[in-house]
């Protein structure tokens, strides 16, 4: 559980960096809300990172199959990161884009081997409680990005918040020499480099059935799609309210985080209670209505109080939903093909994050921040009706070797 934690910070930290940093700074310096919402582009790499992920399962370093990887992934990220901060959203836009599709491309890599690593080491009775663990952690993380970074960035340069932020990669550093590699036996190494992109996905039909898996991708990419664009753009929606940046690391990010991180773990202990399955009904239904708190927000005339209960209600449906929404996706797994498997479902979940949150932007400069919370709570009813075919409430949950 511990080692969770440590996952969990180094997986969210360069993602929170994409997505609340980069459209902070970006918005502080002047760019527009659509080229902002494009700034989602860069995050293609956690979509399609099921591609090399068999590269992953297959190759190891001297340092593991999995911690090398690790390693170096980790390594590259404080180098990329850093780096951003020495250019001028202004007049070097193209530029930022694609050093962060490189710090996007380390990231959803180091996810690669670090989901297959936690989910080598965790039980089958584990999985909910050290998923839970690994978001909160995760959420955790976005303390730096989303709090410290910005109270930093009204006292000195966007240069010097960046090299700052990029050392908190360190922690996860420090993890992976730590750790040690799980012990496994060596049937992933009889397949040739050719089985291991074939493999997985033959033994996942083999399980769920063409029709099956459809379901389950399916519901892996609506059951966040409504909370994944109401939060695409937090950050820029605060600023555009009226507040200051100060304001925001202060009371919306922590309003946002403490929430989560206890729906998260309560989350995670409920499910030892309630089973997986009923936990997606349960904390989903909690996530929908949850995302109505932002239209109360954008319809009223704003104040700090309002913004901390609507932020803080929101991201406790976020924390729940997560927890029980990770822990689904590694029961889906199989300990075999962890790595690839894994970064094929993870890479779904990612779409709406990545693909949708893209016109995000441009939805809202045509209809609004109030009636775009609205579309959003919407777009999160299709992924509850598919819980009646891939998460029964009564139905006996399986896990698979």
């Amino acid at each position: 559980m511990l080692i969770c934690i440590g996952t969990g910070f180094s997986s969210g930290l360069p993602l929170y960096i994409l997505i609340q940093l980069v459209p902070a700074w970006l918005r502080d310096s002047g760019v527009s809300l659509s080229d902002i919402g494009l700034f989602a582009l860069i995050q293609m790499p956690y979509t399609w990172k099921f591609l090399w992920a068999p590269l992953i399962d297959r190759f190891a370093f001297s340092m593991g199959l999995r911690r090398g990887w690790i390693f170096i992934f980790q390594l590259a990220l404080v180098i990329s990161v850093a780096f951003l901060g020495w250019f001028n959203p202004a007049v070097q836009t193209s530029s930022i884009a694609l050093l962060a599709l490189f710090v996007a491309f380390f990231s959803a890599s180091q996810d690669i081997a670090l989901d297959a690593y936690r989910r080598e080491i965790l039980a089958d009775e584990e999985l909910g409680l050290g998923n839970s663990i690994h978001v909160q952690a995760y959420r955790l993380s976005s303390l730096v990005p989303g709090s410290l970074s910005l109270i930093l960035a009204d006292h000195m340069s966007w240069e010097s918040v960046f090299i700052i932020t990029s050392l908190f990669m360190l922690f996860g550093i420090f993890m992976t020499l730590l750790v040690s590699e799980p012990e496994r036996d060596n049937e992933i190494k009889r397949y040739g480099m050719k089985d291991m992109i074939f493999a997985p996905l033959e033994e996942l039909l083999s399980r769920k059935g063409i029709r099956g898996l459809l379901l389950v991708v399916a519901f892996i990419v609506l059951y966040k799609l409504g909370d994944n664009m109401a939060t695409a753009l937090s950050t820029p929606f605060y600023i555009d309210l009226g507040f200051t940046k100060t304001e925001i690391g202060l009371v919306a990010k922590n309003a946002a985080l403490w929430p989560a991180i206890f729906g998260g773990l309560a989350g995670g202990l409920l499910m030892i209670k309630l089973g997986i399955n009923r936990a997606l009904w349960i904390f989903g239904g909690v996530q929908l209505f949850s995302i109505l708190g932002f239209a109360i927000l954008a319809y009223y005339t704003p104040t700090l109080w309002l913004l901390a209960i609507v932020v803080g209600f929101e991201y406790l449906g976020v924390g729940l939903g997560t927890a029980a929404f990770t822990a689904f996706i590694a029961r889906e797994t199989s300990r075999t093909f962890a790595a690839t498997q894994l970064a094929l479902f993870t890479a779904m979940a990612s779409i709406p994050r990545t693909v949708t949150s893209a016109s995000t932007g441009f939805i809202v400069d045509e209809i609004g921040w109030y009636r775009f919370f609205l579309l959003c709570a919407s777009l999160a009813i299709p992924g509850m009706l598919l819980l009646i075919w891939v998460a029964p409430w009564k139905e006996e949950e399986l896990y698979y070797p």
